[in-house]
């Protein structure tokens, strides 16, 4: 009976020792598996916020070429954003109800 009481007690221990070993994988240490889980998530989303940033720099950088070397964009950003208009030509603004609405001249 001493010898199945040894390896009963044998085998306890090495499940003991097994359990004890994936609870520090899973849970213990420094970085444990949900905290690799969280890493690589996190990276994956910044990942794609630098993919983003990516095309929106090359989107920009050719946008600032045109506009270092090409007439027509300057004239575009011109006409478009500050109202530029040519001898001869009448420029037409259109205001917003909700901007008309909420001016406070008129009241």
């Amino acid at each position: 009976m001493s010898e199945r009481l040894r390896r009963v007690g044998l085998r306890l221990l090495v499940a003991a020792l097994v359990v004890a070993a994936g609870y520090y994988f899973i849970l213990g240490g420094e970085y444990s598996a949900l905290d690799l889980r969280a890493l690589r998530a996190e990276e994956q989303v910044l990942t794609g916020r630098i993919d983003s940033l990516a095309s929106v720099t090359d989107s920009l950088d050719r946008w600032a070429d045109s506009l270092e070397w090409s007439a027509e964009a300057i004239e575009r950003v011109a006409r478009e954003r500050y109202g530029f208009i040519r001898d001869g030509e009448r420029l037409y603004r259109f205001v917003e109800v909700e901007a008309v609405r909420n001016d406070p001249v008129d009241r």
